[in-house]
């Protein structure tokens, strides 16, 4: 594959990651092919095609991956079907980039360190999760650790829960930010402990700069994105001074999940990740940082300027005065 070929294939286009890389990869003038499952989620835009198929299907992922230097794998099945699409998706994945020659880029998670996970997070650091997602994103990734042991190259780009612009469904713009029209931050845990966060602008930018430099690296790199790790108390303020209001906490609604959870295995799904919420834990970036040295995450009050504009009731605006001290 030659070194200064910069055409992508990212599976899951219209996802969270997805969308972001696909965003990125194109502004760095990538070659972009976005992968997705159904016209209605996609939406086209300049020097990316949008290809329709199913990921399952391994002759369109051949046809698709042809050619591509790095493969991105934001697929992300819904919490309850992860143990039956997890691993096929990722069989399919690893046999595509074996085909291609192609680098596969992977958003990883938190899960992999379990209840008993230590408050700063490395590369090193021994995976021993306990809950159901937990291993399957263990044995998951060990597919392809595997797989890097017969040449192909994996770099996995370690995350905690996004913030984005775009309501999408996720714990910011769902749970946690409704209710600020009214004064009021809905946070699920303690507010005295970080808690990684990823600004998803920022990560999808280091995942390009990462594939720029995939020559460089192991055939297979853990790499934390210790993004925006944030307390509780840190969020609120955040938002205070970006609104120029004051905000203060409510408490997050656990009961109610616990009520739906015997009708629900979402939110089953959900409760089993609260220790998430109580137990203090961050990305180390030290590794992201001696890799690209020049990388600049974007300042904490520039993403909530960004990320608050469609995340706030009709009636409440960010108004421009000074902010709080």
């Amino acid at each position: 594959m030659p070194v200064n070929n910069k055409t992508v294939l990212i599976l899951g286009a219209s996802g969270r990651f997805g969308r972001a890389a696909t965003r990125a990869f194109a502004q760095h003038g990538w070659t972009v092919r976005a992968q997705a499952r159904s016209e209605k989620k996609t939406k086209t835009s300049a020097g990316v095609e949008t290809l329709i198929f199913d990921p399952l299907d391994q002759a369109a992922m051949a046809r698709a991956s042809k050619h591509c230097a790095v493969i991105v794998n934001a697929l992300n099945p819904p919490y309850q079907a992860w143990k039956r699409e997890l691993p096929r998706l990722t069989r399919a994945v690893i046999d595509a980039a074996h085909v291609s020659g192609a680098t596969i880029m992977l958003p990883g998670n938190i899960y992999n360190f379990g209840v008993n996970m230590p408050p700063r997070l490395t590369s090193e650091m021994p995976q021993h999760a306990k809950t159901g997602k937990g291993k399957l994103r263990i044995e998951m990734e060990n597919s392809y650790r595997a797989a890097s042991a017969k040449g192909i190259q994996t770099l996995i780009l370690r995350m905690g829960d996004f913030l984005e612009r775009k309501a999408t469904g996720n714990w910011f713009d769902t749970h946690m930010t409704p209710r600020l029209g009214k004064g009021k931050f809905l946070y699920p845990g303690r507010t005295d402990i970080p808690h990684a966060w990823a600004y998803l602008p920022d990560a999808a930018r280091a995942a390009v700069a990462l594939a720029e430099k995939r020559q460089d690296l192991r055939l297979f790199e853990d790499i934390p994105f210790g993004g925006t790790d944030l307390t509780g108390e840190q969020m609120r303020l955040a938002i205070e001074n970006t609104l120029h209001r004051p905000i203060g906490f409510a408490g997050f609604p656990w009961w109610a999940l616990r009520l739906a959870a015997p009708f629900s295995p979402l939110m089953r799904e959900v409760l089993e990740m609260r220790y998430l919420w109580d137990t203090p834990h961050s990305l180390d970036n030290s590794k992201l940082e001696e890799i690209l040295p020049n990388y600049r995450p974007t300042p904490l009050d520039e993403i909530m300027g960004d990320i608050l504009t469609n995340h706030l009731p009709a009636a409440t605006s960010i108004r421009q005065e000074p902010a709080l001290t």
